[in-house]
């Protein structure tokens, strides 16, 4: 057993979700651990080579089988003294493949909506997938949950009895606080899917035009629910406020808007809030997962008011002051590596304290 190795595991190839914690952490590394990660190729492999992060390629898109079997086989080779899945996927790959090895499993949970039903299309899908869930977690030592509210989900929903340490996704402060003027310049940069609630977004931003015919709205990114945004939005006659880019450079995208518009349906730490605060963007976002753990109330509205939506995103346009900031709770990238290193440690050392849990 190699004491030093963390072999990540992570079941998806893009850039999207998860990648963007898997690559944070990799740029900083794990104090006192070699990070290895396994995943399938594609454009997060390539960049995380780019890094020089050692990588290894897991073939998910295949069987179940084969990703069991290549997997198993590179825990024989490492030896990793910790096998840390992300992603349901990944959580049940690793529980699979590591049987008999003696290596100890910790899980990061990025994703639990309160709405148990919201990812499966029927009532057997989803208490099928939390017995499947309940049932591997006694195979893992620890978990870290990337919000309380991912936490209480576990627990509600999947009856989880073991430590669970709640650690907020990290980002780093810019160098210089950024400079930022009043404007109704919005911005939706979400999956166009049905649990983003885009739709709510775009209700509000009528409602907004009302009073302000020069605010505007980019609708960023893709998804399934495109076309019915689109015609949504030319029903409300707003075919010349409302933009549809497409994909879209992130950083890029919010220096040119003032607001982030994001009602969910589902989310736990999202890295687009994070952003917006890290970059004095307006926040208006509903009081999902983890949102009110990282937003101020004033930034906060429910799902599917789309009055109250559109009060919130005109006030933090049009005050500057109204606008949220990075607390000391959320951590930047290092102190978040530095608390996973924290979590392994203890996995070795058998203990069960919890590290990092606010009260």
């Amino acid at each position: 057993m190699n004491d030093t190795t963390a072999l990540w595991v992570c079941p998806v190839s893009n850039l999207a979700g998860v990648a963007r914690h898997v690559l944070d952490v990799a740029s900083v590394g794990i104090p006192g651990w070699r990070m290895v990660i396994t995943c399938p190729a594609g454009p997060l492999a390539n960049r995380l080579r780019d890094m020089n992060v050692e990588v290894v390629d897991l073939p998910t898109e295949n069987s179940t089988t084969t990703a069991v079997t290549t997997l198993r086989s590179t825990i024989s080779r490492l030896k990793p003294a910790i096998v840390h899945s992300h992603l349901a996927k990944a959580d049940f790959l690793s529980a699979m493949a590591s049987v008999g090895t003696g290596v100890k499993l910790v899980s990061t949970e990025h994703t639990i909506p309160s709405d148990r039903f919201m990812y499966h299309p029927n009532r057997a899908s989803a208490v099928f997938m939390e017995t499947a869930h309940r049932v591997r977690l006694h195979r893992f030592a620890h978990v870290v949950a990337v919000s309380q509210a991912t936490e209480r989900e576990m627990r509600h929903q999947w009856h989880a009895k073991g430590p669970i340490t709640v650690m907020l996704n990290g980002i780093d402060r810019p160098t210089t606080p950024p400079s930022r003027e009043p404007g109704l310049r919005l911005l939706s940069l979400a999956r166009l899917s049905k649990e983003k609630n885009i739709s709510a977004t775009i209700r509000a931003f009528e409602h907004i035009t009302r009073e302000h015919p020069e605010a505007t709205l980019t609708v960023a990114g893709a998804g399934s629910e495109e076309a019915s945004l689109k015609t949504l939005t030319r029903r409300l006659g707003l075919d010349d406020k409302v933009s549809f880019p497409g994909f879209v450079r992130p950083g890029e995208a919010m220096t040119n808007h003032d607001v982030i518009v994001q009602p969910s349906k589902s989310d736990n730490c999202s890295y687009t809030l994070l952003d917006a605060l890290a970059q004095g963007m307006g926040v208006a976002a509903s009081p999902v997962g983890g949102n009110p753990e990282i937003l101020p109330a004033r930034c906060i509205a429910e799902a599917d008011d789309v009055e109250a939506l559109a009060e919130v995103a005109i006030r933090q346009g049009l005050r500057l002051d109204n606008r949220p900031t990075l607390t000391d709770a959320i951590p930047t990238v290092a102190r978040m590596a530095e608390g996973i290193s924290r979590v392994y440690q203890q996995v070795i050392e058998g203990s069960s304290r919890r590290w990092g849990r606010r009260n």
